[in-house]
């Protein structure tokens, strides 16, 4: 069965997920880049060192997020959302970012790239490098395939 979330479904699964893809447009190119992010209900924050990730988003702050569940092939849920890149540059409002962001939970067995520092998870914000920003979603839109199907054998 084919579907479309609820705004309660759409919510939760940013909510839940730490792993991300922001869709962005370079010279007339389509960029697509995995994240790490946190969710706040408003915000998807995110911290990056400099590169071409950032220069695009800079030049053009329009961009899409893309965040998915994938249990199997017939049983996925996807959300694709719109929104504004920010970059937080003032103390305050990076402070903030930071502390969004190392406050989510992650899984016992995590990425180096979600670990803003060596000493993760202890960290003091005033030592985490790089560029923190945000994205500011203002549509939003989900999509699932459920399947009860019970495959005739399993590996």
């Amino acid at each position: 069965m084919l579907g479309t979330l609820t705004e309660f479904e759409i919510e939760e699964l940013l909510r839940e997920h730490l792993v991300g893809r922001i869709g962005c447009c370079y010279e007339g190119r389509p960029y697509i880049i995995p994240i790490s992010y946190a969710y706040n209900g408003k915000y998807v924050y995110g911290i990056s060192k400099e590169g071409l990730k950032l220069e695009i988003m800079r030049q053009n702050p329009k961009v899409c997020f893309q965040v998915e569940e994938l249990k199997d092939m017939g049983n996925w849920k996807s959300v694709l959302a719109w929104g504004d890149f920010e970059e937080l540059a003032d103390f305050d409002s990076r402070n903030e970012g930071i502390e969004i962001i190392t406050k989510r939970n992650l899984t016992l067995i995590s990425s180096v790239t979600t670990h803003q520092m060596p000493t993760w998870p202890f960290v003091e914000v005033a030592k985490i490098n790089g560029v923190v920003f945000r994205i500011k979603l203002f549509e939003r839109t989900g999509r699932f395939e459920k399947n009860d199907f019970e495959p005739l054998f399993s590996l």
